[in-house]
């Protein structure tokens, strides 16, 4: 291992002129002072663009070896050197910003697209998915691929967040250093957008996209001190994006603050003809419009939890004692700016899963300590995911001859002891389906999710009681949004320590405000007022260099 030194962080204040602030202070820098040094001329794209690749170098690949970028871009300083003549502008507001995107959307370029998996290694696409052409022409460097678990977490029950079998595991950059006998993290990265998170969240780019079926957004960014949006399904195309559920998957971005993140809503939320979803969207004209400190002052908060339904209380009943005091602490805060806390059970209904929306899978995954036991997992997921991942195989992938999700299976088999250290029983579930979605049980499974998840879940709860939105404890409310297709917002809310009885430093524990179909502004105007608020964000202690 490389011996960690400062002398690689330097190059931002190298790159820097005379007249200009410290540089070393960007790389944990928000985009928004990032995107004013480039327009002000006191860094240029390349001099950006070669200051991360040497973080990348420092702390990614060696020191704690977070392992969160799982390649690089050959061809980004060629890009931000095009760039270094222009401006960020209305035109181009991203103009020499370096980003990272998760490994499963599509690039046309020479970097493989490969959702972290051994049998998708050297696959190419034969074009940009939809966002990273809008991120292109808004002048960003697309700097590489973010590591991620593998195929977003779909291909093994128990699979450690942030693994995959061609990019190896993820480390949380705030306790990269704990591990079980296997070498799996303690204090996992978050997934599935794992490197995505902890890239942003170490100082390796200036913001990253990564995607979200149920969680895979709200977890990592929770667990790295990150702001993240999970938009209501169809605000960004999907095109171009190794799929698992049309019904529920998106593409978000995971910033340093709620501004970056507006930021980067009004390059990506575009009505797309690939994604007939989008043409459903409603957005307004300027996502970073009145964001502002007083946003809260008298909002209604509903917090599904009430002191005197404590059987019905899933998502606060059941929080560790930090945690717990955590989050009422976010209570108060949000009293003492003036907003309405409405404490009020969920409906059962709606976080319970509906009839007839789980099958059971044997799991066979020889280091999960529910190994040879039946599992319930979500059927839209699993029946969704063999008909959407032949397609994109089928329509997008090429330089390889992995076409559908049986030669997936096939190849894990022949390839077992690099492929299948997890097993592969989401796939084998999934491959038994038939491919088309005309099964009764899929049509019904996806039905009873919106009845229980959207009408008798989000929307009752939010009708009844006059809500702007539910604040979740980390990303526990992951799912009940996600089935209903609906907007949440993360923002950091300070931090926990251990885990299972066993001692860890500090990592970062965030909250999530959900709301209705396309209430991303109203959600991001209330997690500004809470970040301007509270400030809690604080970098990795072992990396703020």
């Amino acid at each position: 291992m490389k011996k960690l030194t400062r002398s690689n962080v330097r190059v931002f204040a190298a790159a820097a002129d005379a007249e200009g602030p410290p540089m070393q202070k960007l790389e944990h820098a928000p985009m928004r002072d990032i995107v004013d040094a480039l327009a002000e001329g006191r860094i240029t794209a390349t001099a950006l663009t070669k200051a991360y690749l040497a973080r990348i170098e420092t702390y990614d690949r060696n020191g704690p070896m977070l392992n969160s970028v799982r390649a690089l871009n050959p061809d980004a300083l060629t890009v931000a050197g095009r760039l270094d003549g222009t401006k960020p502008s209305a035109k181009r507001p991203l103009a020499g910003v370096p980003i990272l995107l998760k490994d499963n959307i599509a690039t046309g370029d020479k970097q493989p697209t490969t959702a972290g998996a051994l049998a998708l290694e050297g696959a190419r696409a034969r074009d940009d998915a939809t966002l990273v052409k809008l991120l292109r022409d808004a002048g960003a460097v697309i700097l590489g691929k973010a590591n991620l678990t593998e195929f977003a977490n779909m291909l093994a029950i128990d699979m450690p967040s942030g693994y995959s079998s061609l990019g190896g595991q993820v480390r949380n950059p705030y306790v990269p250093a704990l591990a079980d006998d296997h070498g799996i993290p303690l204090i996992d990265p978050g997934g599935s957008s794992s490197g995505s998170a902890v890239a942003v969240a170490a100082g390796l780019c200036a913001a990253s996209i990564g995607t979200e079926t149920s969680g895979s957004l709200l977890h990592p960014a929770s667990r790295n001190g990150l702001v993240t949006v999970k938009p209501t399904v169809g605000l960004i195309s999907r095109a171009g994006i190794v799929p698992i559920s049309h019904s529920q998957d998106t593409a978000g971005p995971m910033t340093r603050t709620v501004r970056d993140a507006a930021m980067l809503l009004n390059v990506l939320a575009a009505k797309d003809p690939l994604d007939p979803t989008t043409e459903r969207q409603r957005r307004p004209a300027d996502y970073t419009a009145d964001l502002a400190r007083d946003a809260m002052k008298g909002a209604r908060i509903g917090v599904p939890s009430d002191p005197a339904d404590p059987l019905n209380d899933c998502y606060y009943g059941k929080l560790p004692p930090d945690g717990a005091k955590l989050m009422a602490g976010v209570i108060k805060v949000l009293e003492d700016m003036g907003a309405g806390i409405v404490r009020a059970s969920m409906p059962a209904a709606g976080w319970l899963s509906g009839p007839g929306t789980t099958m059971a899978v044997l799991n066979r995954n020889p280091l999960s300590g529910n190994k040879g036991n039946a599992v319930a997992r979500p059927i839209v997921f699993l029946y969704e995911l063999k008909r959407n991942l032949n397609l994109y195989l089928k329509d997008w992938a090429t330089d390889t001859d992995v076409k559908c999700v049986a030669d997936v299976v096939a190849f894990n088999e022949a390839n077992a002891g690099r492929a299948l250290r997890f097993g592969q029983d989401l796939f084998l579930a999934a491959d038994g389906t038939r491919g088309d979605l005309s099964e009764r049980e899929y049509k019904s499974a996806r039905a009873m999710d919106l009845l229980s998840a959207k009408t008798r879940g989000m929307d009752a709860y939010m009708k009844q009681h006059k809500l702007d939105a539910v604040l979740f404890p980390g990303a526990m409310g992951a799912a009940i949004a996600a089935k209903a297709g609906y907007p949440s917002v993360m923002v950091p809310a300070g931090f926990v320590s251990g885990t299972d009885d066993k001692d860890t430093p500090d990592y970062p524990l965030g909250i999530t405000l959900a709301g209705t179909a396309w209430s991303e502004h109203k959600l991001l105007r209330l997690a500004f007022a809470f970040e301007q608020a509270t400030s809690f964000r604080k970098p990795p202690p072992d990396l703020a260099v």
